[in-house]
Parts: structure tokens; C-alpha cells; sequence
């Protein structure tokens, strides 16, 4: 039988601890003030990373290239 729906991915989240430097926790917390501000709806920064990375990895050409080959 074909669905229009296809088989919905792998959604189990994986747990990553990262360490960050003064000024990127700051600058992160600045960024969720700044979507606050926009969007008026706070988020906390720990929700906003995941997305903040895949939009970073969707926009880099270099690595979409790459994977592609």
C-alpha cells in the first residue's frame, strides 16, 4: 500500500552536554532575549540551540556539497 504520508523518521532525541565559553553562553542568552523580543515568546536558550543548529548546517553550502558526494 503507498501513503502519501512516507514513514516518519527516527525521532528519539539524544541527550549532548556541551561546555561554552563566557561569551557565547552570553551571546546565546542575548539571542533569546533578541527572539523574545520578536517573536513575544520566551524560549530558553536550550530550546532554541537544536534549532539554531540546524539551521546553521542546512545554510552551509560547503557541507551540503559534501554531502551530496
Amino acid at each position: 500500500m503507498k501513503l502519501k504520508l512516507a514513514k516518519l523518521p527516527d525521532r528519539t532525541l539524544i541527550k549532548m552536554s556541551i561546555l561554552l565559553a563566557p561569551n557565547l553562553a552570553k551571546r546565546l542568552n542575548e539571542y533569546a532575549d533578541f527572539y523574545a523580543g520578536a517573536y513575544c515568546c520566551r524560549q530558553e536558550v536550550v530550546k532554541l540551540v537544536p534549532f539554531m543548529l540546524h539551521a546553521f548546517l542546512k545554510s552551509d553550502s560547503a557541507f551540503k556539497r559534501k554531502q551530496k558526494s
